[in-house]
């Protein structure tokens, strides 16, 4: 280690991230290949094969000339992710109102409204048959 110069070592250094970065910018691209939508077959097997048999020419190649897009793709990708995972966060909390649940409002669960209409009922506001057939069409 002594006839290493730590100068050198930044060096190495240097040249590790720059060639994981080539890495994961080449794997990116092979991903995006395969994802776009707007390219036919042969399109997508003509950009592999560049970016694979001359990877620095490809690569250079692909992100000047469908580099915009696939950043387009990349947040396309992203939102709709993120609305799955809002829906599913909703759908699990109770507060989206299911297909066909009757009555429930957005942003309220079936619980709260079970709760309402036993309070009414317990107030002598609604009597038991309008209870039950409430209570029927919020839990259809």
């Amino acid at each position: 280690m002594d006839n290493y110069p730590l100068l050198n070592i930044f060096w190495t250094m240097l040249e590790l991230f720059l060639w994981i970065l080539w890495f994961f910018l080449l794997f990116k691209i092979i991903t995006d290949i395969f994802r776009s939508h707007d390219m036919g077959g042969w399109a997508k097997a003509g950009w592999l094969v560049l970016v694979i048999l001359l990877p620095l020419i490809g690569v250079l190649a692909y992100v000047i000339a469908r580099g915009k897009s696939m950043g387009e793709r990349d947040v396309a990708q992203a939102q709709k992710a993120d609305a799955a995972f809002k829906a599913y966060i909703r759908d699990a909390a109770g507060t989206a109102p299911a297909e066909g649940a009757g009555e429930a409002t957005p942003g309220r669960s079936h619980v709260d409204d079970l709760a309402k209409l036993a309070d009414l009922k317990a107030s002598g506001a609604i009597s038991e048959e309008e209870y039950q057939k409430a209570k029927g069409k919020l839990l259809v």
